[in-house]
């Protein structure tokens, strides 16, 4: 057996325990060094993984090589591979921007990132629904305490906030999981989306009322209007390294929907087949209003940031609606462009304030920063990206989910709301950088430069931007076959099941 598709989830694991053992836990040196090296390791794993996704087909892995429905398995296809990569950059920047010094202000900051991305890999690779609870729950109780690192009245308030919701979310998510075992009686997810097709009267009912539940807590999980009031504080309040991670949390609620709802209600699923698209489509549009909102009014560059987080999960939910090989396509692609441009611009804003002094990176006059070219550059780069000017590849993300639309009132709501919210974007950020940038008050002599590391952790993140441009055929390529294979499992999910899979 192929042990590949394991490694995502054991090695962040079995680092995070070993980071609290000694040697590695007796000093921080030792802790950066481990951490970074096993990042690295991380790294080259997915790229494994995703060169052999690439291949084509899909890969199973039966834990204790117990066979579906009644085992556990792990699903790698092309769409599970590229986000378990984009994570392994993200802990990477994340981890190499931290050891400059953000990792001195708590305890058992590399531990909990380790654990942090196991639970976000297990997510994206969990063939099994009660897992993607459980891999969920271990991603939130690693981000509870990450929230709160440094201290602080604020962190403490917005923690408080962020727990009780996804406790409220997490018992949502266990009575749909519960309603839709006992209408189906698996919670395998091939072998439930084919017994779905087959459900009649009140357990056809109670698959309908726990695919809505799902969609719930999916849509908290994403950000998606009205539970999208958590993300714009709590990623405000977080360190810069955590809410760099932080960035692919939205992500995995759009992917649960595309992997849960796409595999069980389908296109034949019969009578529940597509059963959330409409509400996709309307809350996917409200979702880009209020976030565009949210970031022309923002008063930070991190709330801005946040914001814009949202106005990218409204884009993918319309994407998602509009349901086709072309946007599902153009889904994957704007999502891992999204990622890294809002994870960079997460870590500029704290370089930001960490040069303005108690004025933080709220959007007002104060001091000038220590480096203002090379913070500026790099500022102005995500911030083309994601405004999605050209030639980056926010432009090339956006107008593939453009040229996705068909219908005449698809492209009337969807082209008109998505060009309004890359204008608002453009207005935020016009608004931040010529006052973080022009509108300063004296020279910043006291202020050290920051630390080499943190500019190549950044740069990192922003290179995504001009090589998925300079390189979009490929990844076009692979985003197209991406879209194909998951249309593919979707209409016969009995490709997952016993004897079917490579």
């Amino acid at each position: 057996m192929n042990h590949l598709p394991a490694l995502p989830i054991l090695l962040p694991m079995l680092a995070g325990v070993l980071l609290l053992l000694p040697p590695l836990t007796t000093t921080l040196d030792r802790q950066r060094l481990g951490s970074l090296i096993l990042a690295g390791v991380n790294v080259l794993v997915a790229i494994l993984l995703l060169v052999q996704s690439n291949e084509g087909g899909f890969h199973l892995y039966a834990l204790g090589d117990w066979q579906p429905p009644f085992g556990i398995v792990l699903l790698l296809d092309r769409l599970s591979a590229l986000l378990v990569f984009v994570t392994a950059v993200l802990l990477f920047a994340a981890l190499l921007y931290a050891s400059a010094g953000e990792d001195r202000t708590g305890p058992y900051f590399y531990p909990l990132m380790m654990f942090q991305v196991m639970g976000i890999n297990g997510a994206f690779l969990t063939g099994d629904l009660f897992n993607l609870f459980v891999f969920f729950e271990i991603l939130l109780i690693a981000s509870y305490s990450l929230l709160i690192h440094g201290g602080g009245k604020h962190k403490t308030q917005a923690s408080v906030h962020y727990v009780l919701l996804n406790l409220v979310g997490s018992s949502v998510f266990l009575f749909g999981i519960a309603i839709l075992y006992g209408a189906v009686g698996s919670l395998n997810m091939a072998d439930m989306a084919l017994r779905i097709r087959e459900l009649e009267g009140t357990n056809l009912r109670l698959a309908e009322v726990g695919g809505m539940l799902l969609m719930v807590v999916f849509g908290l999980k994403a950000a998606m209007l009205p539970l999208q009031f958590w993300l714009p504080r709590t990623y405000t309040v977080a360190v810069g390294p955590v809410a760099a991670l932080f960035a692919i949390m939205t992500k995995i609620g759009v992917y649960s929907m595309i992997r849960v709802h796409g595999m069980l209600f389908g296109d034949d699923a019969g009578e529940l087949a597509g059963m959330i698209l409409p509400w996709l489509w309307a809350l996917g549009l409200l979702t880009l209003i209020i976030g565009a909102i949210g970031a022309i009014s923002s008063p930070s560059l991190k709330r801005t940031t946040g914001h814009l987080v949202i106005v990218s999960v409204g884009t993918l939910l319309i994407a998602l609606a509009v349901n086709s090989e072309q946007s599902i396509s153009a889904a994957v692609y704007y999502a891992v462009h999204s990622t890294f441009a809002a994870a960079a611009l997460f870590l500029i804003a704290d370089l930001i304030a960490e040069q303005r002094g108690k004025t933080y990176d709220r959007i007002v006059r104060s001091r000038a920063l220590a480096q203002p070219v090379a913070i500026g550059i790099a500022f102005f780069i995500a911030a083309l990206s994601l405004i999605g000017m050209p030639p980056l590849s926010g432009f090339i993300g956006k107008l593939m989910v453009l040229a996705s639309m068909e219908s005449t009132s698809q492209m009337g709501w969807g082209w008109s709301v998505l060009l309004l919210s890359s204008l608002a974007a453009l207005v935020a950020f016009s608004r931040a950088g010529s006052t973080l940038f022009w509108r300063t008050s004296g020279e910043s002599t006291d202020r050290k430069p920051a630390e080499p590391a943190k500019f190549v952790a950044i740069w990192l993140l922003l290179a995504a931007a001009p090589l998925m441009s300079l390189f979009a055929g490929p990844v076009v390529d692979f985003s197209n076959a991406t879209a194909l294979q998951l249309f593919d499992l979707s209409s016969n999910p009995a490709l997952l099941l016993p004897g079917s899979g490579e």
